[in-house]
């Protein structure tokens, strides 16, 4: 194996003392990747029924303030509301994105790319399902947006595992770890 990467969990050259079964495996990665998927995909779920059942068509709760509130907003665009419409290339681009982590998956020996992929994949899944079924139509549903920072745009907790699992893969990649475990020292 090249001196410059070799492959998290497996022997180092010339190391005989790990056994074979320290590899690591797939499906424990799998796993990882889907467990954290369908929390934040069920947090994210939660939160926006709550949001709609309580908190639409009223006034916004203030949390800290006016530095964040919770406040029901629709959604139709993408970040900042731009883009209202193009709300169906956004419905493709979610459902894109989460046929290339399931194909990614088969790969992925990485506990740090599951969590990372996992979070992209349930925040996908949660704007996904609201584009479907929420009004005003399939595919061209608004997302339930809600926390609301001053001078920011409103987002919903799909939104924050999507940011945080971009930004865990940015890290990744500049530690050079890949998705299938290699780490490059470079």
């Amino acid at each position: 194996m090249a001196e410059a990467e070799r492959i998290i969990g497996t022997p180092e050259v010339g190391d005989d003392a790990q056994p074979e079964s320290a590899v690591p495996k797939g499906r424990r990665r799998i796993a990882a990747l889907l467990v954290v998927a369908v929390l934040a995909y069920l947090l994210d779920l939660g939160t926006k029924m709550l949001v709609v059942a309580k908190l639409e068509h009223q006034p916004p709760i203030e949390i800290i303030g006016d530095l964040l509130k919770f406040e029901a907003v629709r959604n139709p665009g993408a970040a900042f509301g731009f883009g209202e419409a193009f709300t169906i290339i956004f419905t493709c681009i979610a459902a894109s994105v989460i046929v290339v982590i399931v194909r990614l998956a088969r790969k992925l020996y990485s506990l740090p790319w599951a969590i990372a992929l996992g979070l992209l994949l349930g925040g996908a899944l949660g704007n996904l399902t609201d584009r479907i079924f929420r009004s005003p139509g399939v595919f061209r549903g608004a997302v339930v947006d809600f926390i609301a920072p001053a001078h920011f745009a409103v987002f919903n907790l799909a939104d924050s595992a999507i940011v945080c699992g971009g930004i865990l893969i940015v890290l990744l990649s500049f530690k050079g770890l890949d998705p299938d475990g290699t780490v490059h020292k470079d």
